[in-house]
């Protein structure tokens, strides 16, 4: 975007004298950088964002309406992805390819009978993890676990069938940290042959699992996935549908097991949060350990917890899009081709909508507490035609694995540690969360 490109300079920001790399470190990474510019700018600033130049960020949820229907993401701030994708980078593809390959993916990911299909394996997987905690001596890695949980549950759920071990999930959680952490820092110097082999590896794996799927067909209809079959469908190419798979994975595993942490990291911190949990969890369950599908609408507490840990950490923390025409922003006017940045902690920090913001109330998302609320002002998995296609799937799996953790256990924080919120593709901890387990008695 150009300085004199109309209204976009006279919004308000930190002075342009490089490309903002400086300052971002200095805050500790852009999202702490985000919060930091809209408390001291106001709610929408311009910012020179590494990678697209001149940014605009709109921390406002009214505003944001204006740029809910874009379908397009700057393609400069996604490239780091399109080595791994060889059908064309997915989270830039244009908007007429994008249109039809996302309906494939909700009328799969969003569906409900999709998900009550997979729920029983979900819940074992789930209930394994729980047991081997339940033995392990010391504290736990919770995103460490909780990441690798959640790969082999989008495994089950995309690929037809989970890995067979948690050191298989483990070494496909390890190949995936090296490809993004290399091609993520690689500053154009092109990934290593470590980050070559990781790759390799991952597509292989799902190769694999493509050509089973194939030599299969409607002989063993029950172990297919619902994912591949639509792709095939709609006639997708094997290289679209490899793609889509590894990058359905790619998002489903840290972002969902990061949520789950981050939701029992707050639990062990407000203990009458975590009591009430405890109470809902026995009331809706009984003697049972685990929930059934029909369970998770009943269970309102514990979602509504969910929700606000999702607003305080955002798995996600920030999302951009590139407007494919001039857009007005309340007082100001941008052109076409300004990357309209999303800093999503602080719209959901944004005082105006969430009083005192930092403070954890499950009862904001109480209904009579949400009725009024502008309806971007949470916004966990993006907005518009480019948000997540795995929201609804994510959050079953959140709910499902949160449910059968604390009917099952009570949490409490490892002593020693500082528990700070990083940038790893998602809100990460820096140094992970550690817990010690206990088992709790169900009343």
């Amino acid at each position: 975007m150009r300085s004199d490109a109309g209204t976009p300079s006279l919004i308000p920001g930190p002075p342009a004298r490089d490309d903002g790399t400086a300052a971002i470190a200095a805050a500790g990474g852009l999202h702490e950088y985000q919060l930091r510019l809209h408390a001291e700018y106001g709610p929408v600033v311009r910012f020179p964002l590494p990678g697209a130049g001149l940014a605009v960020s709109v921390a406002d949820p009214v505003l944001l309406e204006a740029t809910a229907k874009i379908d397009k993401r700057p393609e400069k701030l996604f490239e780091f992805l399109a080595p791994l994708q060889e059908s064309g980078n997915l989270q830039t593809i244009p908007a007429d390819e994008h249109g039809p390959w996302r309906r494939v993916m909700l009328s799969v990911l969003a569906g409900r009978p999709s998900h009550e299909a997979h729920f029983a394996r979900f819940t074992a997987l789930a209930a394994e993890l729980a047991g081997r905690w339940e033995a392990h001596d010391g504290p736990v890695a919770l995103q460490r676990d909780l990441s690798e949980l959640s790969l082999r549950m989008i495994c089950q759920y995309a690929l037809g069938s989970g890995l067979e071990s948690p050191d298989s999930a483990a070494r496909v959680v390890a190949a995936f940290e090296t490809v993004l952490t290399e091609y993520m820092g690689q500053a154009g110097d092109g990934a290593g042959d470590r980050a070559q082999e990781a790759l390799a590896y991952l597509r292989a794996t799902v190769d694999q699992v493509l050509t089973a799927h194939r030599e299969r067909g409607d002989a063993a209809p029950a172990g297919r996935s619902d994912l591949i079959a639509a792709l095939a469908e709609a006639g997708e190419s094997p290289a679209r549908i490899r793609d889509t798979v590894l990058m359905t994975m790619l998002a489903a595993h840290h972002t969902t097991g990061v949520a789950i942490s981050w939701t029992l990291y707050l639990l062990a911190r407000h203990p009458d949060a975590a009591e009430r949990v405890a109470e809902e969890l026995d009331r809706v369950l009984g003697d049972r350990s685990v929930p059934e599908y029909g369970d998770l609408r009943r269970l309102t507490y514990l979602d509504m917890v969910l929700r606000e840990t999702m607003r305080l950490y955002p798995p996600g923390p920030y999302g951009a899009r590139e407007a494919t025409e001039d857009l007005v922003l309340g007082e100001y006017t941008v052109p076409a081709g300004t990357t309209i940045f999303y800093p999503f902690r602080a719209v959901h920090t944004n005082p105006e909508y969430w009083p005192d913001p930092q403070r954890f109330d499950p009862g904001r998302f109480a209904p009579e507490a949400s009725a009024g609320r502008p309806r971007l002002a949470y916004i966990p998995f993006g907005i518009g035609p480019r948000s997540c296609e795995g929201a609804a799937l994510a959050t079953v799996e959140a709910q499902l694995v949160l449910a059968v953790l604390l009917k099952r256990f009570s949490f409490r924080m490892a002593p020693g540690q500082t528990v700070t919120p990083i940038e790893r593709f998602v809100l990460w901890a820096a140094e992970d969360i550690h817990m010690t387990v206990a088992p709790r008695a169900s009343t």
